[in-house]
């Protein structure tokens, strides 16, 4: 297996999954009494519902392909992922699939990786600073940020100069790569509306820097939405916050509704997510979070894993964007999946088959 990467020159790839306890999180192993090779996977945390599907889904992709693999869960500690990933180079995995927690921490151990001929794929979260980063697999970001600007747009019927209206503005961690474009592409389609008017952020917090919140974490929000409302609304309403990630979404969800936002109050605000997790649909369904972003997650292991298999079979993994992904150090070749934007509306057949009836009950 080692020498066809140092054939494939920089190509990479791979995917795995496992569960092995280690000192952030439990991690397990999997195995179909395959021949073809061991892929490790490092997936960010299980704290999250994506994230589970994110493995479970590698896993089965690559176990039908006759892989072992090795699946763990940083729990959202860079440092725990980096000594993650060194113990699965250390076992002599055939490649590595890394959603990273910390975009930037991962340098030396990928380093350690392409010394021991082991391809890596960058899954979802783009690695940065790195070289020894191969394949990039993930979703359209951009276009998720467009989606949920867009949907702003039509909700308040800004395109019909209606308004003014107050929004707050909230983005993903600051250490993971794909927060910038997520908020690129909806402050592409909302600057026009900020700069006539129509749109107010009565905090003033606009830049990246000030409005991003560290692990996408909803207790963060919350707090950060809370501060907001208490400072600058004062006899004011906020009618649309733009938020990246459905935890987050219920993070600033819970704040308003602490404000007096709800069925025996002021309106509940327009707000955006992404994931499509079940409890931000089931908040769409009972008409509380506004709209989320699916991302079929299926889809993204299977690309991942038929890449990995590509790789180490010697075949040139298909991929649809060669230049749009920079990590600083190289253009890392991407294979970008489309998004859907999911509201009350059509969430029955945008996601049927990804919920049971009964899970939406």
């Amino acid at each position: 297996m080692r020498t066809r990467r140092a054939a494939l020159g920089t190509i990479a790839g791979a995917v795995s999954l496992a569960l092995t306890l280690s000192a952030c999180g439990e991690t397990s192993e999997s195995s179909s009494g395959s021949t073809d090779g061991t892929i490790g996977i490092a997936m960010p945390t299980r704290a999250s519902e994506r994230w589970l599907t994110d493995g479970k889904s590698v896993v089965k992709d690559l176990e039908n392909k006759g892989y072992k693999t090795k699946l763990v869960y940083g729990d959202d500690d860079p440092k725990a992922q980096v000594a993650q990933v060194a113990d699965l180079v250390e076992q002599g995995v055939d490649a590595l699939i890394i959603a990273a927690i910390d975009n930037k921490s991962l340098n030396g151990v990928l380093k350690k990786a392409a010394d021991a001929d082991i391809p890596v794929i960058s899954y979802d979260r783009l690695i940065l600073g790195s070289a020894n980063v191969d394949y990039y697999v993930s979703f359209d970001n951009e276009q998720v940020g467009r989606q949920q600007a867009r949907f702003i747009i039509e909700k308040l019927g800004l395109e019909d100069g209606k308004g003014p209206f107050n929004i707050e503005l909230f983005a993903g961690s600051p250490d993971d790569n794909n927060t910038r474009y997520f908020y690129d592409g909806s402050m592409h389609l909302l600057q026009p509306y900020l700069d006539s008017k129509q749109l107010v952020v009565r905090s003033g917090e606009t830049s990246l820097d000030k409005v991003t919140t560290l692990r996408w974490d909803g207790a963060t929000a919350q707090k950060r939405m809370s501060r907001i409302l208490s400072k600058s609304y004062n006899g004011r309403t906020v009618d649309a916050i733009l938020s990246p990630y459905d935890g987050i979404s219920l993070g600033v969800l819970a704040a308003v509704k602490e404000y007096g936002y709800g069925p025996d109050g002021k309106d509940l605000p327009i707000v955006t997510g992404q994931d499509a997790e079940l409890a931000s649909v089931k908040s769409i369904i009972a008409g509380e979070q506004s709209q989320t972003v699916y991302k079929d997650l299926r889809e993204l292991a299977t690309v991942a894993a038929n890449m990995a298999d590509d790789l180490l079979k010697g075949r040139t993994p298909r991929i649809n964007n060669r230049r749009g992904y920079k990590n600083g150090v190289k253009d890392v070749p991407a294979y970008l999946l489309q998004p859907a934007s999911v509201d009350k509306s059509n969430y029955s057949y945008v996601l049927a088959g990804y919920y049971t009836p009964e899970q939406l009950k």
